[in-house]
């Protein structure tokens, strides 16, 4: 099974995973959980692309494209093997706009089984990157924000269009993470 779990910086979507998927293991169910954005950040600095991650969404988009290519199709993979999570973005904003974080050509080749869309209030979002001093982010406005939330809820569903997946959208509230991580292991069950 390929689960896909998306959210834009700052929403929780990794720190509500790994608790998710380390409860989860205490049961006996296991997932490998998999970041797109680093599996991408590997190739690019393979090839002399990049020297840091936050570099990549700087990458102009015939770069960029050939990297989520050749990203794809290793998870791809991998996923034919055991079970996935796949920690990764719906959009990425770059300087030109946003970019799709699975474009067709690599949507088909992963055909996810479900879509997990984790959000937050973007007041929540705007504060949470602030204090995250480990990433180089770009500031941006709630309204940018609560935008890029709503680029990724169409972005998912046309996604399963192309795929044929389930989408889902948990909520991700300040110090309720316990309720946003039960929501995602009743998922993953």
């Amino acid at each position: 099974m390929l689960v896909v779990i998306t959210g834009i910086p700052g929403t929780g979507k990794t720190t509500v995973t790994k608790k998710a998927l380390k409860e989860l293991a205490d049961e006996g169910i296991e997932y490998d959980l998999i970041t797109y954005g680093d599996i991408m950040f590997d190739i690019a600095k393979n090839v002399r692309l990049v020297n840091h991650r936050d570099e990549m969404r700087k990458l102009n988009a015939k770069q960029q494209k050939k990297i989520q290519r050749l990203a794809g199709s290793k998870i791809a993979q991998m996923a034919q093997e055991k079970n996935i999570v796949l920690d990764t973005h719906c959009t990425i904003s770059t300087p030109k706009g946003f970019l799709p974080g699975f474009p067709e050509w690599v949507l088909r080749e992963l055909n996810p089984d479900i879509f997990v869309l984790i959000e937050a209030k973007p007041e929540e979002i705007a504060i949470r990157r602030d204090k995250d001093k480990s990433r180089d982010r770009d500031k941006e406005l709630e309204d940018d924000i609560r935008l890029h939330q709503e680029l990724n809820r169409s972005i998912a569903m046309a996604y399963s269009i192309f795929s044929g997946c389930t989408v889902r959208i948990i909520q991700n509230p300040q110090d309720k993470i316990d309720i946003a991580v039960g929501e995602l292991k009743n998922i993953l069950r």
